[in-house]
């Protein structure tokens, strides 16, 4: 008797523990959906922070002509445009790139295009590269490109400087560490020293967009490519994952753009699951293919090789890590 009161104890005990094993696995699943849902909400409102940035800061979204068209092979070719600030009506391109993001490879890529590059311009006299967007705007640029370079891009951003200042300031208050290569002041309305530093906002866009020395806008265009690097490894640290939305946000509130909210979040998704978060660069001219050419209606230009650098170009964008590797 007193070893089936033992036995029935026993069995209600190993029935007990059952349940809680099974109540316990029946709360696993409840909480990842709130562990995904407050995921969401988070990613959400922060992104709405980032926009409310913007809006705040006065910023109209405007919409472009834009007839570029994806051509489904895994890779996005995206027209990068600093926008200068208005003089007369009229608005130039400081800064002028083609990234390439490759969602088979999960590579980026990004090719620097030297503003006072002489290009053929359709409809149009021949002029330097940055004047083709107060001309027509990102639809004329587009192709410019293609007709010069045989590049065909299939969406746009057009980044202002207010927008560069506010994605520096959300990243961190206190600025990018960024190793200024010498002093400088002429033309930036600040002054900058040289030696490992953190500069914000104001100051880091003045460091890129300097150009008053002897390399002009070859050593400008190195700046700029530095300054993304930084900005990039900075907004990637471990402090800074979690500010990805916002910052997104506050990107996303500034720039116009071609490209949707959607297009955007797998973008960002499938470059952060990506362990190396290096950037391929490439500048275009490349040394020794081209030649500075006086006119008589845009000035000193940069008369290109057109044959070799696109022929350069068109193997950067095209190869891969395993074609680099198949090389050695």
């Amino acid at each position: 008797m007193i070893m089936d009161k033992e036995y029935s104890r026993s069995g209600r005990a190993g029935h007990t523990v059952k349940k809680r094993r099974i109540r316990k696995r029946g709360l696993i699943p409840l909480v990842i959906l709130l562990l995904l849902a407050g995921s969401v909400l988070y990613i959400y409102f922060s992104y709405q922070a980032g926009i409310d940035i913007a809006k705040e800061n006065g910023v109209e979204q405007q919409t472009h002509e834009f007839n570029g068209a994806d051509n489904n092979d895994g890779k996005k070719n995206i027209l990068l445009l600093g926008a200068d600030r208005e003089v007369d009506g009229a608005q130039r391109t400081d800064v002028i790139m083609i990234a390439q993001y490759d969602y088979m490879q999960k590579d980026m890529k990004l090719v620097s295009l030297m503003r006072d590059i002489y290009v053929d311009i359709p409809g149009y006299q021949s002029y330097k590269i940055n004047s083709v967007y107060s001309l027509g705007g990102v639809e004329l640029l587009r192709q410019t490109i293609q007709q010069n370079f045989g590049i065909e891009v299939e969406e746009y951003a057009v980044v202002d400087y207010d927008a560069f200042e506010s994605i520096v300031n959300v990243i961190d208050k206190d600025g990018i560490p960024i190793d200024v290569e010498k002093d400088m002041s002429a033309k930036i309305d600040t002054e900058l020293k040289k030696g490992k530093q953190r500069l914000g906002g104001e100051d880091l866009l003045a460091y890129a967009r300097f150009r008053h020395d002897a390399e002009g806008d070859f050593g400008r265009v190195r700046r700029q490519q530095q300054v993304i690097e930084a900005v990039k490894n900075e907004a990637l640290t471990v402090g800074n994952i979690f500010k990805l939305p916002k910052i997104a946000g506050t990107g996303m509130g500034h720039v116009n753009t071609s490209m949707s909210d959607g297009e955007m979040y797998r973008m960002l998704a499938s470059f952060l699951v990506r362990g190396d978060k290096d950037i391929e660069t490439l500048s275009i001219p490349m040394e020794d293919t081209y030649q500075f050419m006086d006119t008589p209606h845009a000035g000193n230009v940069i008369d290109l090789d057109f044959e070799t650098n696109n022929q350069k170009l068109h193997d950067f964008l095209e190869s891969t890590e395993e074609d680099a590797g198949e090389g050695q």
